[in-house]
């Protein structure tokens, strides 16, 4: 069995790779995971800027 780990993408055209690792992780499109985390961050009062901040930090890079 292959274990999955969670890591921030080294796309050059990202800003810190948070969006692609997720992208990456659960098999999704990354410009879907930036969409829903765009609506999200809008409809949430930008909780979303708190969480991608706290995701930067515990997400080790590739």
């Amino acid at each position: 069995m292959s274990e999955k780990k969670l890591y921030r993408s080294n796309d050059k055209k990202m800003i810190a790779g948070v969006c692609g690792g997720l992208a990456e992780y659960f098999g999704l499109d990354v410009t879907l995971v930036r969409v829903v985390y765009v609506l999200l961050s809008l409809f949430t009062a930008f909780a979303g800027v708190l969480a991608y901040i706290i995701l930067l930090i515990i997400m080790p890079q590739k």
